[in-house]
């Protein structure tokens, strides 16, 4: 089960506007948006629907090698066990199992580059 995916665009408020009326037919709005300071543009908008963000853009690096791709796992084991298998899969290391605080206090994830270089995820958000 996919968690999120995350793209990286070339011109983030053009991209935002374009999504927000896009995706607003699939019941989908801007969840959050991350700003370097209140006059600036977003450099993270997140959409969903209902209350938790699934589709995310971000201005952060050249659209392509930056894309991330989160997959929801059940229990921390199953985060453990996945970096462990793309680790073993020929996958390079972008972060080992552990709590990402400033996600939230329970995010709990682990991220390799795949062969292409893209960042995959594996997320539990359950508490312990």
């Amino acid at each position: 089960m996919i968690d999120h995916i995350g793209l990286d665009v070339s011109d983030i408020v053009r991209s935002r506007a374009f999504y927000r009326k896009a995706l607003e037919p699939l019941g989908y709005r801007i969840i959050q948006e991350i700003q370097p300071a209140p006059e600036r543009p977003p450099t993270v908008v997140m959409f969903g629907v209902g209350d938790e963000p699934d589709f995310v853009i971000a201005k952060d690096k050249p659209p392509g090698p930056g894309n991330h791709v989160a997959f929801r796992a059940e229990t921390r084991a199953q985060v453990d066990a996945f970096h462990a298998a793309a680790l073993q899969a020929g996958g390079r290391d972008n972060g080992g199992p552990g709590i990402r605080r400033r996600y939230s206090p329970t995010y709990y994830a682990a991220f390799v580059f795949d062969p292409d270089g893209f960042n995959i995820e594996a997320v539990c958000h359950a508490a312990g």
